[in-house]
């Protein structure tokens, strides 16, 4: 069996991302309520919100895992998509753009939030820094670059590929292990 057109292998990628984004809106609703900002049209500045998550004492450390998972699993994906670095990366880089504007829209559809491409948010808190509080355009920008550098990597790193080369071993019917 093969692994699929790598065209296939892209939407497959961007499906993920997506189911991915919108898991990720579920988790901060859940985070917005536990903290006391519910359904609020803004967030606070960064000092505002870390002493809202260091109100629940183990709340910082278990979001910081979360990010860091997320991370890893959008890794995870890419490395199985394919098999070349470039492609790998291209694959990470495609997950990471879709996961993160998914994540963004299914906040407004959750939410209403956040009304503008302008209005700002704490971006992550790995590691912490006043750096990741910034507009929202700032991270969609930077998505959709990621997005089209991804797809650019994927796609060249697959044509490169002689046909035979982009089965898996144990899919090619080799036994010379």
């Amino acid at each position: 069996m093969t692994p699929g057109p790598a065209r296939a292998r892209l939407i497959a990628l961007a499906v993920f991302a997506l189911a991915m984004g919108w898991l990720e809106a579920v988790v901060v609703v859940y985070i917005r309520a536990l903290t006391g900002l519910g359904h609020a049209a803004t967030v606070p500045d960064p000092a505002e919100v870390a002493a809202r998550l260091r109100a629940v004492p183990w709340l910082i450390g278990t979001e910081q895992t979360r990010e860091f998972a997320t991370l890893v699993m959008l890794a995870a994906v890419a490395w199985i998509a394919a098999r070349a670095w470039r492609a790998r990366l291209g694959a990470f880089l495609v997950c990471f753009g879709i996961w993160d504007i998914a994540y963004y829209v299914a906040l407004f559809v959750l939410l209403r939030w956040p009304s503008s491409l302008g209005t700002r948010d704490v971006l992550f808190l790995i590691p912490p820094s006043p750096l990741w509080y910034q507009p929202v355009w700032v991270p969609v920008a930077i998505s959709c670059l990621m997005i089209v550098a991804g797809i650019a990597l994927y796609a060249r790193a697959e044509a490169r590929r002689p046909e035979g080369a982009r089965l898996h071993p144990q899919e090619s019917g080799r036994t010379d292990r």
